[in-house]
């Protein structure tokens, strides 16, 4: 939990940054063309999507279910990869490049901040899959499991404010 406070603080410091360069800027976003809606909107609604699979994998954990948290695994490792392609596409529609101005700059900081969340939710879902998968899996897993489902809430919270932020703040 003491991690999630300070990602979250980060985050909140990378949002106020990124209106306080708005208030300083007589275009926002310098060069007028706010990002392209679709794969944002689209990632979004994977992330909420996401949140039923995951919930699912979490109470198969409480109750020590080895098969059911196998498959809501999987399946919690098909969104995250599903969310980090459409992530790609994201950051080719932002129609600005980080270097191009203070505007390119905040926004790709906060996508890039977010990803690296997403990464390395992915990348520990990848570990307990294959720990569940591979080996004779000991009760501690199973609370594993309930803590990463509980740190892709805070990953796709923010993902959502973030999304307001970037999609909403430039068209404001």
């Amino acid at each position: 939990m003491g991690m999630v406070l300070v990602e979250g603080t980060v985050f909140a410091l990378g949002v106020m940054s990124y209106f306080y360069l708005r208030s300083q800027s007589d275009q926002w976003p310098d060069g007028g063309i706010p990002p392209d809606l679709m794969w944002g909107t689209l990632n979004t609604l994977l992330m909420l999507l996401s949140c039923v699979p995951n919930w699912w994998t979490n109470e198969a954990a409480k109750q020590f279910d080895l098969r059911k948290v196998r498959i809501g695994l999987c399946i919690c490792m098909v969104f995250s990869l599903l969310f980090l392609g459409g992530r790609v596409g994201e950051f080719a529609s932002l129609n600005v490049k980080w270097s191009d101005n203070a505007y390119g700059s905040v926004t790709w900081m906060l996508l890039g901040l977010h990803t690296t969340h997403l990464i390395t939710d992915t990348y520990n879902t990848l570990v307990l899959t294959v720990l569940f998968f591979t080996g004779p899996v000991e009760a501690k897993r199973f609370v594993d499991v309930s803590e990463n489902a509980a740190y892709w809430y805070f990953v796709v919270i923010s993902w959502v404010a973030i999304y307001a932020v970037i999609y909403g703040g430039a068209r404001l």
